[in-house]
């Protein structure tokens, strides 16, 4: 908030600074924010609408069979006020995913917000029993796959936060009503390890 007020000071008279699409701390990717009121309340509307597409990359631990839903109520934890957790009389939460990469021990996922609950895709793969890479909250600290190299270790010694990426943003701009399509790609640490579990199972960027 302090960067964007630096950049644009009218923010300072916005709800949030103006940040619409926020991300959990040490998640890298996409932000949106809306520079005047009017532009603001459009994009929170659509937010609540569901008309705004977001799209993540993600590195969950453990070999997924296919893509699917996961739909389960999320809420505050009834012990530990720092984390939510699934629990039955949450507030509706759905995740939709599709899986892009398998790795020995891992797999490398695409995944659709259908709601916005708070750490939502940290809680849904975690409640799933498939935490999230490096999730410091909700177990996804390190877990190596079998026969790991000196490099392998290496790397995930070094990535200290949830492999969780917001790469892709889709809507309608708030005041032209053209379609807005935004991609940001993995930042580097990302990529490594990717990189580093492809060399690890045998395989090469299908890209």
């Amino acid at each position: 908030m302090n960067g964007l007020l630096h950049r644009v000071a009218g923010l300072v008279e916005l709800p949030r600074a103006g940040i619409v699409h926020r991300l959990d701390k040490d998640t890298s990717g996409l932000l949106l924010v809306a520079k005047t009121l009017q532009s603001h309340t459009s994009l929170v509307r659509m937010l609540e609408a569901r008309e705004i597409s977001r799209q993540y990359l993600a590195i969950c631990i453990g070999v997924l069979t296919g893509g699917g839903t996961i739909d389960a109520p999320i809420a505050r934890h009834p012990v530990d006020r720092l984390r939510m957790s699934v629990q039955e009389k949450g507030k509706p939460a759905v995740t939709r995913y599709r899986v892009l990469e398998r790795f020995k021990a891992h797999t490398y996922i695409s995944v659709e917000l259908e709601s916005g609950r708070t750490h939502q895709i940290r809680v849904h793969f975690a409640y799933r029993r498939h935490a999230l890479v490096g999730d410091p909250v909700y177990g996804g600290r390190m877990a190596l796959p079998p026969a790991s190299s000196d490099t392998l270790i290496e790397i995930f010694r070094k990535f200290r936060r949830q492999a969780l990426h917001a790469t892709r943003l889709e809507l309608l701009h708030p005041v032209t009503s053209e379609r807005v399509e935004i991609e940001a790609p993995p930042p580097v640490d990302f990529q490594d390890l990717l990189e580093a579990l492809r060399e690890h199972a045998g395989m090469r960027d299908p890209k």
